[in-house]
């Protein structure tokens, strides 16, 4: 079976969800928080299985841009 995996670089290290079943890892390379994001669903699946509903192929992971005016910008950076 197939899932997602959406990472994101923070300060030291990049963090990996596996947005389908919400189990997060993290590694100080994108391909170790993968391979470490991978071990976390392999045990999730195995102690909670599959949760009914869960169908990776109806995941859509689309990006987006917001733009923001200057005073909602200034705003939340105070």
């Amino acid at each position: 079976m197939d899932f997602t995996a959406i990472i994101k670089k923070e300060e030291k290290q990049y963090v990996a969800l596996c947005p389908e079943l919400d189990v997060v890892s993290q590694g100080y390379t994108v391909e170790e928080s993968l391979s470490n994001l991978k071990e976390a669903v392999e045990l999730y699946i195995e102690e909670m299985g599959i949760p009914e509903g869960v169908n990776s192929e109806a995941t859509i992971i689309a990006r987006f841009e917001v733009k923001v005016n200057d005073k909602v910008a200034s705003a939340v950076g105070t």
